[in-house]
């Protein structure tokens, strides 16, 4: 009877550790450390940056906070809506929250940077997004504002950091000043290897913003994360990035919106496939329709497009590349360069510089071409070294 005991004892324990281990294993994005953050935003006024990635759990961190009786005064919203339900680049209007009755402030448009006026009365600024480590996404660009607007106004800003599911390489060109814009404002490459929260604290040190004013920033940690993980986003971070593969693809084939190319905007598949009605037929097809709160208006909405499926990548395959694949450029530049439109002036803000166009039209290999980033890589290395929370890979 006593071994009988024994054992069931002996059953429960170890049932109990792995449970404990695994929840140790959890990773915990800084919106779900809350006994980090609760504390700094009691009896204060709450500003709040986020859209529907912003989660602590699968709750709203607004509907979390409200229901804590956290005094929100205000929510802003960047590119695609609060909720996440507007096209890129569609203009949002002011509103309000319709669960909470929260007013609204759209930082898109012409937009981009909170007033004074909209920040006043503010004592705390939070900022919640998913982002997915590509110079051209533009949260950066919004967390660039706001950290902009807290300095000038001395609000304190908390940034909940949460995992760069592309953390694992540094890759692609650097940002040249002169084609600084809303895609992309800062010096770095492509993909530039570091969270939100590392991001912000670069931009601090780098005195990057307007009149090297600093923020004061807080940094919420996540919790048992390391840059080599596949992290599965809990939810879609823009309309069309479904899911990790279109995430990973997404460096890559967002060059094509440059480009007359479609990158799968108005199918199943964005950012998994790419295709043009004068391609070659290479067994694959797609015609773009309009879905709304995703693509309205896709490029060759109704037209028969022929090219690549590249829906069926092995994720774990492509991502051990640790690089840009410029081979989908370059294939769909050799094929239709007889197009004299293939480039758009907009390729020289997503590539940050007109090189890159250049070398392509120039018939510059793959290889050669990411060559000529190196220097400008190593220099950038050494710069994001000063500014990393969580180990590096290298």
């Amino acid at each position: 009877m006593r071994v009988y005991l024994y054992t069931i004892l002996m059953c429960l324990f170890i049932v109990s550790t792995s449970c404990a281990q695994q929840n140790e294993l959890k990773i915990l994005p800084g919106a779900e450390n809350t006994q980090d953050y609760l504390p700094l935003l009691q009896g204060k006024s709450v500003g709040f940056v986020g859209n529907q990635s912003s989660l602590v759990g699968n709750q709203h961190l607004v509907d979390f906070l409200f229901a804590k009786n956290i005094k929100i005064q205000r929510i802003f919203s960047p590119e695609h809506g609060f909720r996440g339900v507007a096209d890129a680049g569609e203009k949002i209007k002011n509103s309000k929250d319709v669960k909470t009755g929260i007013s609204i402030v759209s930082l898109y448009g012409k937009h981009f940077k909170p007033s004074k006026e909209e920040v006043q009365g503010i004592d705390v600024m939070v900022f919640d997004i998913q982002d997915v480590g590509v110079r051209f996404y533009t949260y950066i660009s919004t967390l660039h504002y706001v950290m902009e607007i807290c300095a000038e106004q001395n609000i304190p800003l908390i940034v909940l950091d949460r995992p760069n599911p592309n953390a694992h390489y540094v890759d692609g060109p650097l940002l040249e000043k002169k084609y600084a814009s809303f895609v992309g404002m800062h010096p770095v490459p492509v993909v530039y290897g570091l969270t939100i929260g590392e991001y912000a604290k670069m931009i601090n040190g780098e005195a990057w913003l307007k009149g090297s004013v600093k923020c004061d920033l807080t940094v919420i940690h996540c919790r048992n994360w390391n840059r080599n993980q596949i992290y599965d986003l809990p939810v879609k971070p823009s309309p069309n990035l479904p899911n990790a593969l279109s995430v990973a693809l997404y460096p890559s084939l967002c060059f094509f919106e440059g480009t007359t190319v479609s990158a799968g905007r108005g199918t199943d598949y964005p950012f998994q496939c790419f295709g043009h009605p004068n391609m070659k037929n290479d067994g694959y097809s797609y015609t773009p329709r309009s879905i709304p709160g995703a693509s309205k208006y896709p490029k060759f909405k109704g037209k028969v497009c022929y090219g690549y499926d590249l829906s069926r990548y092995n994720l774990v395959d492509f991502r051990n590349r640790k690089a840009l694949d410029l081979s989908f450029l370059i294939k769909a530049y050799q094929q239709l360069q007889a197009n004299k439109k293939f480039f758009n002036t907009f390729f020289r803000n997503l590539a940050g510089t007109n090189q890159l166009k250049l070398q392509i039209e120039k018939g510059m290999s793959e290889e050669d071409i990411r060559e000529s980033w190196q220097e400008d890589l190593k220099a950038y290395k050494n710069i994001r070294k000063k500014y990393l929370i969580y180990p590096d890979w290298e």
